[in-house]
């Protein structure tokens, strides 16, 4: 009869595959820990997410416009609102989306007069949806004849300087044309800053730096796109003319001094326009015999 050996070691338990062989997992990177969404989700393409140009508040912003509702409010007071980054950063983002696509907000005239930005929302970069069963498509424009072309609108007139020298109109052109570096937007054609000149000559004429004009034409600029941006700085050189400096009335002229000079009886110094006597020698009655 066999007899049991306690020494012998313990028969080998099959290996049953995913019990004693934990699924490995990475040394690093990120980990996903996912449940299947069934309600509540909107579906967002990589190409936005992980977009290799928009700064991360940009993604953000394009990520929370795509999970809106039609009708929901996107411009730039309630997203700052909504958000910690400030209307400023807000506005940038939003420019970041519409340049890549992303966004396309036109200005349109509602029926009572208003201007109001349309903001349309595109989930593919650059694309545009296809018209409804309700909505017809709009018909092509028809491209107007040479002659039914809509002429330039003429620039609003500015104020003029009462003394349009040379050296001022040239510092008023250099001014405006270095406007483009504060704001892309602010670009001017040649016959735009020569109509506008004036105008800056005018405010520097009253005793304003180039650096004060400059800021006067370029603070709290819109957020829209500036169609006629030389009719805005056109209307904000008139509207904002400021006034003259007070008057100053100029300086006495500097008291004459004669030279220092030796009087020819006395010795004595005296200061005199020519050679001669002191007060005390012309005075002297033997002298005046």
């Amino acid at each position: 009869m066999d007899t049991e050996n306690p020494s012998a070691p313990a028969r080998p338990q099959s290996r049953i595959p995913g019990k004693n062989h934990p699924r490995r997992r990475p040394h690093s990177g990120v980990v996903h820990d996912n449940v299947r969404h069934t309600s509540n989700f909107t579906v967002v393409g990589n190409h936005l997410a992980q977009h290799p140009e928009l700064s991360g508040l940009a993604i953000g912003l394009g990520l929370y416009i795509q999970s809106l509702p039609t009708g929901a409010p996107v411009d730039i007071k309630t997203l700052a609102a909504r958000f910690p980054e400030g209307a400023t950063r807000v506005a940038a983002a939003l420019r970041e989306l519409e340049a890549h696509g992303y966004l396309r907000r036109t200005r349109e005239r509602t029926p009572d007069g208003r201007i109001v930005t349309r903001t349309v929302s595109c989930n593919g970069p650059g694309r545009r949806s296809a018209p409804t069963a309700t909505t017809a498509p709009e018909p092509p424009a028809r491209r107007p004849a040479p002659a039914d072309r809509p002429r330039r609108k003429a620039l609003p007139a500015v104020p003029q300087p009462s003394n349009p020298s040379p050296v001022l109109l040239r510092t008023a052109v250099d001014l405006l044309a270095g406007l483009r570096r504060e704001d892309p937007r602010l670009l001017l054609s040649t016959t735009d800053t020569e109509h506008l000149a004036p105008g800056v000559a005018a405010w520097l004429e009253r005793d304003l730096t180039p650096t004060a004009v400059r800021h006067a034409l370029t603070s709290t600029l819109p957020d829209e796109p500036l169609h006629r941006p030389a009719a805005l700085l056109a209307h904000r050189l008139t509207a904002q003319l400021p006034p003259p400096p007070p008057f100053r009335a100029p300086a006495p002229p500097p008291a004459l001094r004669h030279p220092l000079r030796n009087c020819d009886g006395c010795d004595r110094g005296i200061r005199a326009a020519e050679p001669g006597l002191c007060r005390d020698c012309r005075s002297d009655p033997l002298e005046a015999a």
